[in-house]
């Protein structure tokens, strides 16, 4: 069939760009559409760089032609984004580090500070400078984990400034409210109190030189998180979920909320912890407990990259508990399994860097939302 052109326009107009409100003819986003027989070309101008958001729009263009009018048409989109290409680091900025990471999940309860742990110590033994921030002001977990549960930051002088110097356990430098209350002392401060204990540790704090600072983020999508997002030019998130569908729904959550306008941090990728069990003793064995693939299927639906998937295993936990994180085990599945998703994460930071301008700091503006900082 001959494909016309003014029907195609209007054909578009069913469809928006992801987080745009208008349709993609309304907003400006097609500045033109050419046919040729059983050609289409569709010329597209995006404001917003993300990798993910121009497959989709791609995807979505392709299939609402072949749909609608012809299954055998030939669909080409040319997309041109219009964004800042100045890849420099705006709102406050921690000088010396290079890339700030947020772990984070919808939901509490799906290892989301044993995934950070381990992601440290992998990327401090491939040779990069690592620092764990734990952002989990009510139940911070990495004192224990990295087994320095008693020590205390000491004060150093830094040109001339007070500064606290994080606690270095396996060649990671970490900073934690634990380090600052009795193991058994509950933490009871409200919102403004928090943020100023992260302001504190985030920039009253002499974390040198840093590759990557992991910042473990509480569960949820709240106050704390919309502090550190305010403090810091988060390069990307990273968002652990475990398969069943309760913690998939919280982590679509997580998501969106990286993903927003008033927010607009990217999305690095999805981590399935718990993902199956392996009995030690039957080891090919694999039993999906909590259900198979699920966030997977659910990075595919975001259209955001799969990180992997972390077992079910003993030595995990044990690891955790005794204060050595389990990637450090030798020649275990463990180790092979964080060392795949930590090179999947780092490939999506360089990606991301490539690709992308520098996120900026937000700042909050109205009680309902948020705006970026622009660079002075």
């Amino acid at each position: 069939m001959k494909l016309d052109r003014k029907e195609i326009l209007k054909a578009l107009e069913t469809i928006s760009i992801a987080g745009e409100g208008k349709n993609m003819v309304e907003s400006g986003a097609v500045t033109n559409v050419i046919t040729f027989g059983d050609e289409v070309v569709v010329d597209l101008v995006l404001h917003t760089p993300a990798m993910h958001i121009k497959k989709r729009a791609e995807d979505d263009i392709k299939k609402l032609i072949h749909e609608t009018f012809s299954a055998e048409a030939k669909v080409k989109v040319n997309i041109k984004v219009e964004a800042p290409e100045k890849n420099e680091i705006k709102g406050k900025e921690i000088p010396g580090i290079k890339n700030i990471i947020a772990v984070a999940s919808g939901k509490g309860g799906v290892g989301k500070s044993t995934v950070t742990a381990n992601l440290a110590v992998t990327l401090a033994r491939m040779g990069f400078k690592v620092g764990v921030l734990d952002a989990d002001i009510y139940g911070p977990s990495m004192p224990i984990m990295f087994d320095v549960e008693n020590e205390k930051p000491i004060s150093i002088e830094v040109d001339g400034k007070s500064k606290m110097k994080p606690i270095e356990s396996f060649e990671v430098k970490i900073l934690s409210i634990g380090f600052f209350t009795a193991p058994s002392q509950a933490v009871i401060w409200r919102g403004p109190m928090a943020s100023k204990a992260l302001n504190q540790m985030i920039f009253d704090a002499a974390w040198g030189e840093l590759d990557f600072m992991l910042i473990d983020l509480p569960p949820g999508t709240g106050d704390i998180h919309l502090s550190i997002m305010q403090s810091l030019p988060i390069t990307g998130a990273v968002v652990v979920s475990t398969p069943q569908a309760v913690a998939l729904a919280d982590a679509k959550k997580g998501v969106s909320m990286f993903l927003s306008d008033s927010i607009n941090v990217p999305v690095l990728g999805i981590i399935e912890n718990m993902a199956y069990f392996t009995p030690e003793e039957l080891p090919e064995n694999k039993y999906y407990i909590f259900g198979n693939g699920g966030a997977k299927n659910l990075a595919e639906d975001l259209q955001v990259p799969f990180l992997g998937e972390v077992p079910i295993v003993q030595s995990i936990r044990e690891a955790g508990d005794y204060g050595r994180p389990a990637a450090l085990q030798t020649a275990s599945v463990v180790e092979t399994v964080f060392e795949e998703i930590t090179r999947n994460v780092v490939q999506e930071v360089v990606n991301r860097n490539e690709n992308l301008p520098a996120t900026e700091a937000i700042k909050i503006t109205t009680m309902a939302g948020c705006s970026a900082v622009k660079g002075k």
